[in-house]
């Protein structure tokens, strides 16, 4: 019986080789209505029937293929391509999309990555269809683009792929129950615009500090009590340096006497005081074509406040799946555990205050907790 199946199976080889595709599925149908199938069998049957126009028996073969092995890379895409020529745009793109996913960082012959190619080619226009038809939708509902709360708009983008979600990922401590939020608007916080008016002055004392650059180090300095740990080449690294004022619980009294109007100003803010782990006040400046790569911060009960001073063009700023340029004067604040990123693509160089406020969320109670926390672990 055995020999008479592999028979079978060489002879609707040899017919589907030459063209005749109705003997090979014949012979194809002898095997797996002897429940001898294997996915190379139910695939050459799929091939039979795409040759002799058989859409439903190539899908019926397809799906065979995938009952027994749903990992499939060709079946996936013969699948996809089956839905999307019934119409079944949504169906066609799913399975378009988990052969991408699947074959991604895959070694795969030069024919199936040519099928792969085209899966995702065909997946893409799909998208861009589907967002087509759903935008007209929304207007017709009265919810054109330009009238849609920002929240409403982020989640569309994140249906449709344009964004990714980006949760809190703090290296040290997190606090649970806080909103997964990339920025807080500066309109948010009562004390904002007082620090804003005092941009000018703080400007002119950086402009001091500037022409010297006397006290500004890099910002990872490498620590020879602790293992080194390389950030993308920036440790000891003078592209992202920095001059602070407070640090490591407590001022830095000779910066302090360089900057009286900065730490005057800075006295007006709720700022974050964890430990010696917070609040970080400094001049961050970032030389020009540096990048400071993707990373996230280590506490989610803080807020990290950027007050731009010396931004040129070509700089960013990204928090999560949102990029903001610094402008000077506006305030930035933002969730550093959600992975963020910075350049300066100008020819300048980019310098910003940053300091760390307590997350408006955590009550007082809470805030003596959490520095209780941090008091006992550095007491240590």
């Amino acid at each position: 019986m055995a020999s008479d199946l592999e028979n079978a199976v060489r002879a609707g080889a040899t017919a589907l080789e030459a063209g005749d595709h109705a003997t090979a599925r014949t012979y194809f149908e002898r095997v797996i209505q002897a429940g001898a199938a294997n996915i190379q069998i139910w695939l050459l049957q799929a091939a039979a029937c795409q040759a002799a126009g058989d859409a439903v028996g190539e899908e019926a073969a397809l799906d065979g293929a995938l009952s027994l092995d749903p990992a499939n890379l060709r079946a996936l895409v013969s699948k996809g391509d089956r839905r999307d020529a019934a119409g079944d745009t949504r169906g066609a793109a799913s399975f378009y999309d988990k052969a991408i996913k699947l074959g991604q960082g895959m070694q795969v012959p030069p024919s199936l990555a040519s099928e792969l190619d085209r899966a995702a080619a065909r997946s893409r226009a799909l998208a861009e269809s589907y967002g087509e038809q759903l935008e007209r939708s929304l207007a017709a509902a009265g919810w054109p683009a330009e009238a849609r709360p920002p929240r409403f708009q982020e989640a569309l983008d994140i249906l449709n792929g344009s964004r990714q979600i980006y949760l809190q990922q703090p290296t040290t401590f997190y606090y649970p129950q806080l909103p997964q939020r990339q920025y807080y608007e500066r309109n948010e916080f009562d004390w904002v615009a007082a620090l804003e008016t005092e941009t000018d002055a703080i400007r002119a004392e950086l402009a001091s500090l500037l022409e010297t650059k006397d006290g500004f180090r890099p910002y990872l300095v490498s620590d020879p009590d602790r293992p080194i740990t390389q950030f993308h080449g920036l440790n000891d690294n003078p592209e992202w340096s920095t001059l602070h004022l407070y640090e490591n619980g407590g001022p830095v009294p000779i910066n302090v006497d360089r900057c009286p109007r900065t730490w005057l100003a800075m006295q007006q803010v709720p700022l974050c005081h964890i430990s010696t782990r917070a609040p970080t006040i400094m001049f961050s400046l970032l030389r020009a074509g540096a990048r400071i790569p993707a990373h996230t911060g280590m506490i989610n009960t803080r807020l990290i406040c950027h007050l731009p001073l010396v931004v040129p063009p070509g700089c960013g700023f990204r928090v999560g799946n949102e990029v903001r340029e610094w402008e000077v004067g506006k305030l930035l604040i933002f969730d550093d555990t959600i992975e963020h990123e910075a350049w300066n693509g100008s020819d300048q160089d980019r310098v910003v205050l940053i300091f760390d406020v307590w997350r408006p969320e955590l009550d007082a109670e809470e805030r003596r907790a959490v520095t209780a926390i941090f008091e006992s672990i550095d007491a240590r």
